[in-house]
């Protein structure tokens, strides 16, 4: 799509392409294979040496037209989807590494991918060092070593907040000659576009605001197509020597700046099989459609319901990057101009016990594992998503035992702080 066109006008029009007498609306290719006519037809695909569908574990045109969206609202040049935002974190990272090798991460990370680098890649033979996403470049420089692949981030932390200083982190990691990958699923395109900042792979959990309504679980890869494999061709060898499995392709000579996603797609796709459905891209891309008028309005109630928090002299604390007391709020302003997210984090003067007690009480804000949908839904990461860390990784992580973490959704912000209100009145 024209690069003229507003990101409005992409989460609505880009993707699908409908030629004459064509369905209006996305098709779902509800199908797992796909007919030739000869066999020589099928055989090219396999070699690499014609473009198409033969196999939906692979591709499919229903998911491609979602990943081209997204691919789009981000200023990428190539995208895909996976069948979940752990996969996509997964894939990004495991593209480019091996046994052997060692990523940096920011210590503020989900969980989720907190465990998935430390723990389970660990024992895939890949290290892991941790850093803190507030440390001077001097620091970050410390943490590398000639093995290392990659540096891992996001963009706004899930659930510590934390803005990330993308050009801080992009100049450092470009000095060692290795890419950036930030997950950007709580900022969303609408609001921060990382590219722009010297971020070369960016991920998504779209399961969140992305699908916008807690329906379909999916994740997507988009690679800014920036990063300059070949010059560090022995490092990131996957990408520049012939894979013997595609009968001796080079990723980069035959594919160039989308040699990075073809490899993911053609290889890791291929032997992993982290497929996201037909059927779930199709609903994402109906969530993609309203995401440039659900994430103002996300950011609009948080700030509100933030601000009243601040003035409650039951609440200890609040972190909202759109706070002005927040430490972050100068970054946000840098890197995220028209907002930054629904999300807000806090704790109560009664320590842990009673925001938990708190939670209980709550009648519109409903207790579930998920963040960042329509409805406004609350969780206590210390007992729940972060619940495998221990104390010192949970401080590191910027998670304290009595945080709660508060998806602000975008239901009468009034409405939703009576909620709270009613659920601290008897403490």
């Amino acid at each position: 799509m024209s690069k003229e066109y507003s990101i409005e006008t992409k989460c609505i029009q880009s993707g699908w392409k409908p030629k004459n007498g064509e369905a209006r609306v996305l098709p779902i290719y509800q199908s797992t294979t796909f007919k030739y006519e000869t066999s020589d037809e099928m055989g090219k695909l396999f070699d690499l040496e014609k473009e198409g569908y033969f196999y939906t574990r692979l591709q499919n045109p229903t998911n491609d037209m979602v990943a081209q969206k997204i691919c789009e609202l981000e200023g990428g040049v190539a995208a895909m989807l996976t069948s979940s935002g752990q996969a996509a974190n997964y894939y990004a990272v495991f593209n480019i590494c091996e046994t052997g090798d060692h990523v940096i991460m920011s210590s503020t990370v989900y969980g989720g991918t907190f465990n998935l680098l430390t723990v389970t890649m660990k024992k895939m033979g890949i290290e892991c060092t941790i850093v803190d996403p507030d440390a001077d470049e001097e620091t970050l420089h410390k943490a590398f070593r000639e093995n290392t692949k990659c540096v891992v981030a996001e963009s706004i932390a899930n659930p510590a907040l934390v803005v990330l200083d993308f050009e801080k982190f992009a100049t450092v990691a470009h000095a060692h000659g290795v890419p950036l990958i930030v997950d950007n699923t709580f900022a969303t395109p609408i609001n921060c576009r990382p590219f722009e900042f010297g971020v070369d792979i960016v991920t998504h959990s779209t399961s969140k605001y992305m699908d916008g309504h807690a329906m379909s679980l999916g994740g997507a890869i988009v690679d800014s197509g920036n990063f300059d494999w070949t010059q560090y061709g022995d490092k990131f060898h996957g990408l520049t020597t012939p894979d013997a499995s595609y009968h001796g392709v080079t990723y980069t000579e035959k594919f160039g700046k989308k040699a990075y996603i073809t490899k993911a797609t053609v290889q890791l796709m291929r032997d992993l099989g982290s497929t996201q459905s037909p059927m779930n891209a199709f609903l994402l891309n109906v969530g993609l459609e309203t995401l440039h008028l659900r994430v103002p309005r996300h950011c609009e109630n948080a700030l509100k319901v933030a601000k009243w928090l601040e003035q409650n002299d039951k609440v200890a604390w609040v972190n909202y990057p759109g706070l002005e007391s927040s430490k972050y709020y100068d970054l946000a302003k840098k890197y995220m101009q028209n907002g930054t997210c629904g999300v807000i984090s806090f704790g109560l003067k009664g320590g842990r016990e009673m925001c938990e007690s708190f939670m209980d009480r709550l009648r519109l804000a409903a207790i579930v594992t998920h963040v960042a949908d329509a409805r406004t839904c609350v969780l206590h990461p210390a007992s729940h998503t972060h619940r495998q860390m221990n104390d010192a990784q949970l401080k590191e992580a910027g998670v304290q035992p009595e945080l709660i973490r508060f998806s602000v959704g975008i239901e009468n912000a009034d409405d939703i702080i009576a909620d709270i209100e009613q659920a601290l009145a008897n403490f």
